[in-house]
C-alpha cells in the first residue's frame, strides 16, 4: 500500500455510519444501548468508576425479561 492509496480495510469514520447499527436496530436493542450508554455515561466523571459491569448485566437482565 502506499501513501497515495487510502486503506480499504479501515471502516468508514462519519458519524452516520458509526450511529446507523444502532438506528436500525429494533426498538429493543435500542433501549437495551440507550440504557448501557447512559449508565457508562453517568460513571465518566469518576476517578476509578466501580460498578459498570454489574449496573449492565442488571441491564441486560431486566431488558431480556
Amino acid at each position: 500500500m502506499t501513501s497515495e492509496q487510502p486503506d480499504q480495510s479501515s471502516p468508514p469514520s462519519s458519524a452516520h455510519s458509526v450511529m446507523e447499527p444502532i438506528e436500525s436496530a429494533p426498538p429493543e436493542v435500542k433501549r437495551l444501548i440507550t440504557r448501557v450508554l447512559r449508565a457508562e455515561n453517568d460513571k465518566l466523571h469518576l476517578e476509578k468508576p466501580m460498578g459498570i459491569n454489574d449496573d449492565i448485566l442488571q441491564i441486560v437482565k431486566e431488558e431480556v425479561q
